[in-house]
């Protein structure tokens, strides 16, 4: 139980008890102050009374001291819950709420003057637990790859220079498996090895200018389906550099067909032809697998007629090697078209490919198309070793 304190005249005051801050009302003129045993002050009546021709002095309370206590997190909790007692009239006692346990001590006066003035100090908490450290607040990370690093942007000028993006556009792995397929044939045609090679280097800048016209001629059509590693259509690449690239593989590829016979380099650059017109022409309709058969046809010739030299003459290849070699370029139009269904189908297009694609899907065409190209490559080498490339 709390200590009992007393409010008389000229006399002193007790320290409140610890767990009760105590707000202390004056005592007016002819009453003194007391605490019950619950620790609350009440006001009852002075025994002496108000002497004669003195005036009762106005009661002032000053306000409390601003705390100056530093409390831990749970301590403070317990503090705003506690119920603070207040003085009331002698008819009654007010409802005070039950104070909660406290590790620091509370220390306080009160003091009382002759003219009926009370005078408290706020108690002052000293905390007898130690306070627990703040928990350290995390330190932001820029993640690794805010911002590109040097190798990085080495990459990305690299992948954006002319002559990367100049491949690209080139259908570099059409163009090497063409010229590969053209220069064994010539090995098995019995042509040597020289011959072989000038063979291939024409075919390859052959197929990488087919590979630039397309992509100029599709740069609108791939740019609004946004078909990769296309940089004609991504803006990586302008048109113009792409048209000069052209008139300079052109000037490179008449002299290199030509250096292995007039006769066989015209009959490769009117497959070349074939091919260019194929990229504007009929590649739309049911007519797109003529100028694959036409500019595969020619190869043959290209080989029989060729040889070492601008005045190399030789002789017409057989009529069944010509044939199948137009039907290995019927089934390489249809391998190549089962990756374009899809935008050939919302651009409209109705070319052979597509008509089969929709009845028999694009996998079951891509093993159809796949079957039909390996059978022929056979029968080009049983035919061939059997009645040879020339007449």
């Amino acid at each position: 139980m709390a200590k009992q304190q007393r409010w008389r005249r000229g006399g002193t005051a007790d320290a409140p008890p610890p767990d009760e801050p105590v707000e202390a009302r004056p005592a007016t003129a002819g009453t003194a102050a007391s605490e019950d045993d619950d620790g609350v002050v009440e006001a009852r009546p002075r025994t002496g009374g108000t002497p004669a021709g003195k005036a009762p002095a106005k009661p002032v309370v000053r306000a409390p001291a601003t705390k100056s206590a530093t409390t831990s997190a749970a301590t403070s909790s317990d503090q705003s819950a506690r119920a603070t007692t207040t003085a009331t009239a002698p008819t009654g006692k007010p409802a005070k709420a039950p104070a909660a346990a406290d590790t620091s001590t509370d220390t306080g006066t009160s003091t009382s003057t002759d003219t009926g003035t009370t005078e408290a100090t706020a108690p002052t908490r000293t905390p007898t637990t130690d306070r627990e450290p703040a928990a350290a607040e995390p330190t932001a990370v820029a993640p690794a790859d805010a911002a590109p690093s040097a190798a990085g942007r080495l990459r990305l000028s690299v992948l954006d220079s002319a002559p990367v993006t100049l491949l690209l556009a080139a259908h570099p792995r059409q163009a090497l498996l063409t010229a590969l397929a053209l220069g064994v044939a010539a090995l098995a045609a019995g042509r040597p090895t020289r011959e072989a090679a000038v063979v291939a280097a024409t075919v390859l800048v052959g197929q990488t200018i087919l590979g630039w016209h397309n992509d100029i001629v599709d740069r609108d059509r791939d740019a609004r389906h946004q078909l990769p590693h296309k940089p004609v259509a991504e803006g990586r690449l302008e048109t113009g550099s792409v048209w000069y690239a052209i008139v300079v593989a052109v000037l490179l590829v008449v002299p290199l067909s030509i250096s292995t016979g007039v006769t066989a380099g015209t009959c490769y650059l009117l497959a070349l032809a074939v091919g260019l017109l194929g990229n504007v022409v009929l590649r739309r309709g049911a007519l797109s697998w003529v100028p694959w058969a036409a500019s595969f046809a020619l190869y043959p010739a290209y080989l029989s007629y060729g040889g070492w030299g601008g005045s190399a003459e030789g002789a017409a290849p057989e009529v069944p090697i010509v044939v199948l070699a137009a039907l290995l370029g019927v089934g390489v139009h249809f391998v190549r078209s089962v990756w374009g269904l899809v935008p050939d189908d919302a651009d409209g297009w109705s070319h052979l490919p597509l008509v089969l694609g929709r009845r028999l899907g694009a996998t079951r065409l891509l093993v159809v198309s796949g079957v039909w190209t390996a059978a022929v490559v056979a029968l080009l080498a049983i035919v061939g070793s059997s009645t040879g490339l020339r007449q």
